[in-house]
């Protein structure tokens, strides 16, 4: 069997879409599932839509992610140069167009503007579309040289059939035959000397010897197009595999809009890269069980791309989050804690606490970093509180049992020397036994008075380990004041 051979080939215009993203993983995990090459192309040819850094940016994310390429830019093999634009200054997608000329499959344009605009319009798929007239095929080989020489601008075109039928097939949606009449003569080299990208892919395709092509389902259409190139030239045509959209949680097109679009967008929303990727990775794809957490070595062994389902599939923030918070459990201490410290000290005012327990409270509860903010910052400023917070039926307590315990126990924290948690809850517990109550009773109270919440991170003695004494007693005895005078 011939290698398998699978490349991404993004276009630099901006940060990395989830959709490029996904494109990028299935082709890693198709190559590697079956001992193949990934290779990493840039497809630099629409300099109008070129932005500057965007080539970083895919760099940074292809690393972040963990996909290794085994061909590229900086890694070649022998296929390269593995940037069009390198190509183009190579000549190579011309000598291709001018084959294309001589075998009568394309044709130099010379229309301006105005005569394109003023073209009839078609509806194909619901899309109003011109449709080239072919009108300069007409133009004899003489007309053709003369307008070369006088220096009229020109593109090249594809010279499609308008009768008949072309068929084609792809590994999801099967046999697929469209009509003839709705190919236009794509243009294949435009008048600035650059190849269009439906062009470039095709001849780039073949040269690097692609086996494999996966993309957006929005390629459908155009696929009946390039396998006519690859007919001309007499190549190999690769399989097919065209992806299902991926929407938002209202079943629409992803869009920037979502805040979750792109790849940076959701890093910097606090989601691990490898979350990330496991997510993408189920957007669309079914392994053969129902289990949902993946290492990427995991999903090369498990991925078959006939599991690929050809429904739209929904991004759901909400479960992304959920897995975050699982990868978020498991993840190093060390790397949880590096990771973790920025938001630990925006929540906490950059107060000298101990910072290492603050991320050991948060790592269990929470599913994006910046859950943190929100979960510590009362440990920076009490938080203002009602006091119906002291009434817990569970923990039967009432406002005037807690006014009870915070006056008991106030004295006796006073002379307290050992603010360690286990020192602070032996404390605590001998009360308890002294007056003969559940540990919820005394504990309540005390928890409540030092957070100013009803749901914490930690119990009241870890609470209080961490702001220390002096802050821990203020809390008590505000917490007495408002009793007091409720």
């Amino acid at each position: 069997m011939k290698k398998i051979r699978c490349r991404f080939a993004p276009s630099p215009t901006g940060r990395m879409h989830v959709g490029n993203l996904r494109s990028a993983l299935y082709e890693f995990l198709i190559a590697k599932h079956e001992g193949g090459d990934f290779i990493f192309r840039i497809e630099d040819t629409d300099q109008e839509r070129y932005v500057e850094g965007a080539t970083e940016i895919i760099y940074n994310t292809l690393k972040q992610t963990g996909l290794v390429y085994d061909e590229g830019p900086d890694k070649d093999k022998g296929y390269g140069p593995y940037v069009q634009s390198e190509r183009v200054k190579a000549g190579i997608y011309a000598k291709y167009a001018k084959e294309l000329i001589d075998k009568g499959e394309a044709y130099y344009c010379f229309c301006d503007k105005e005569r394109l605009a003023a073209l009839k319009t078609e509806v194909v798929e619901g899309k109003e579309i011109s449709i080239y007239d072919k009108h300069c095929l007409g133009l004899s080989k003489e007309e053709v040289e003369e307008k070369l020489k006088s220096g009229i601008p020109y593109v090249i075109r594809q010279n499609n059939p308008r009768t008949g039928t072309t068929s084609f097939h792809d590994e999801l949606y099967g046999d697929i035959t469209v009509d003839n009449s709705e190919l236009d003569d794509m243009i294949l080299i435009k008048s600035d000397g650059y190849p269009t990208y439906n062009f470039a892919n095709v001849v780039d395709d073949h040269l690097m010897e692609i086996t494999h092509v996966v993309r957006g389902n929005e390629y459908l259409s155009s696929t009946p197009k390039y396998n006519r190139l690859y007919e001309a030239f007499g190549w190999e045509i690769p399989v097919y595999i065209h992806l299902p959209l991926i929407t938002d949680e209202e079943h629409k097109k992803l869009s920037k809009r979502s805040g979750h679009s792109s790849f940076e967008d959701i890093v910097e929303q606090g989601i691990l890269p490898e979350a990330i990727v496991n997510f993408i990775a189920l957007l669309g794809w079914s392994p053969e069980s129902d289990r949902e957490i993946f290492s990427l070595d995991e999903l090369i062994k498990e991925f078959d791309y006939r599991r690929i389902n050809k429904s739209p599939s929904v991004f759901d923030m909400n479960k992304l989050k959920w897995m975050n918070g699982e990868y978020i459990k498991a993840m190093d201490f060390d790397r949880f804690y590096e990771m973790a410290l920025p938001y630990i000290k925006e929540a906490v005012g950059g107060k000298p606490l101990d910072y290492k327990k603050l991320a050991e409270m948060a790592k269990t509860r929470i599913e994006v970093f910046p859950d943190i903010i929100p979960l510590i910052s009362f440990f920076d400023v009490l938080p203002e509180y009602d006091t119906s917070m002291y009434a817990h039926k569970k923990m039967k307590t009432t406002e005037e049992t807690s006014l009870e315990v915070l006056r008991d126990i106030l004295p006796i924290l006073e002379k307290q020397e050992d603010y360690s948690n286990d020192a602070l809850y032996q404390t605590l517990l001998a009360y308890v036994a002294e007056k003969g109550v559940k540990n919820g009773y005394v504990m309540w109270p005390v928890r409540t008075a030092v957070s100013g919440l009803q749901m914490t991170p930690a119990g009241a003695t870890e609470i209080m380990e961490v702001l220390g004494k002096e802050e821990s007693l203020s809390r008590i005895k505000k917490g007495i004041e408002l009793l007091e005078n409720k």
